[in-house]
């Protein structure tokens, strides 16, 4: 059992260029600065997760560090007048887990403008299913809606769609009236992603090559991209007159080789969603938007729980694409 005075972290060191990761007990005036602190009682593992307990990406700087880019939990001290002891809240970017100690601990410390309350509808455990993960969908699937996408329209799609983001992307487009169109590259998914609620899907392959010239054959009514490179070349080939396509990954790599000719003769949009700087008034709306419409049971049986212990082996799998919807991470386990 842990002293009050501690807590235990999923550790990350760095020696030779080689990062380690081990579960830990640390005294908690190793927590870094921020006026509150939190009793993490749920994480979840994302892609950006996965590169960083495995080094990748030059994420981290500093060590030893703590991951985890999410968490909820509740409230144990507090030096702002926005919380007080007892309060369920949320964390989600703001570079925790990266530049700040994360999730993967049972307590953390931050900044309390990096939180948001827990809506109501949703307990910490539902909080973590959605995670970074849907939220980033959500924000997606806000922005396409403010730049026109109306039920009707057409197909909807959604690459990479088995994966955290894309499973909730799909299930909350389903949820809203679209017809959802997922890509996928992993035909044992298939079955999974119609239970989301996916009318048609499209197989990776399809996507994976962009027209022959500037322009191909218009069929999305908009798009959410986690993939990138050649697939976001060939979704933008192929939108609908005055369409959208939300970017929110880079599965297959940042570089994109297209040209402006569907911007400029079909006048069509790419939009960055960025979930890691979102303003608070964004967030809780986000927020208050899934408690209200995500289909919660469809995401609990895509939802997988694992524990700290866990993390090292899971990471690894994530970035090869073998981890499916979501994996919360229960810090009581």
């Amino acid at each position: 059992m842990v002293e009050k005075g501690a807590f235990t972290a999923l550790v990350l060191n760095e020696a030779d260029g080689k990062v380690s990761a081990f579960a830990e007990t640390l005294d908690n005036d190793r927590l870094p600065d921020g006026d509150v602190t939190v009793a993490v009682k749920y994480s979840t593992l994302n892609y950006k997760d996965g590169m960083i307990v495995n080094g990748l990406g030059n994420l981290v700087r500093t060590y030893p560090h703590v991951p985890g880019i999410d968490f909820s939990g509740t409230v144990e001290e507090s030096a702002s007048p926005d919380y007080k002891p007892g309060d369920s809240v949320i964390l989600t970017g703001w570079r925790v887990g990266e530049t700040h100690w994360g999730g993967f601990a049972t307590r953390a410390r931050v900044k309390a403008e990096w939180l948001v309350p827990l809506p109501e509808g949703l307990s910490l455990q539902d909080a973590m299913s959605i995670g970074t993960a849907g939220f980033t969908a959500m924000l997606a699937v806000t922005a396409l809606e403010a730049h026109g996408l109306k039920r009707g329209d057409g197909e909807v799609l959604v690459t990479g769609a088995a994966g955290g983001v894309g499973s909730v992307a799909v299930a909350l487009l389903a949820s809203l009236g679209y017809t959802v169109a997922a890509s996928t590259g992993r035909k044992e998914t298939h079955d999974y992603l119609k239970a989301l609620g996916a009318s048609v899907i499209i197989e990776r392959q399809a996507l994976e090559t962009p027209p022959e010239g500037p322009l191909g054959k218009t069929r999305w009514a908009g798009a959410i991209d986690n993939v990138g490179g050649t697939t976001l070349a060939s979704v933008l080939a192929t939108l609908d007159r005055r369409a959208s396509c939300a970017a929110v990954g880079l599965a297959a790599g940042p570089k994109l080789n297209t040209t402006v000719i569907p911007f400029l003769l079909r006048g069509i949009n790419l939009l960055g969603i960025d979930s890691v700087l979102s303003p608070k008034p964004e967030r809780l709306a986000a927020w208050k938007r899934l408690a209200e419409i995500l289909p919660k049971d469809k995401i609990a049986a895509v939802t997988a729980s694992a524990s700290l212990a866990d993390i090292p082996a899971l990471s690894g799998k994530i970035l090869q694409g073998e981890v499916r919807g979501r994996t919360v991470i229960d810090l009581a386990r």
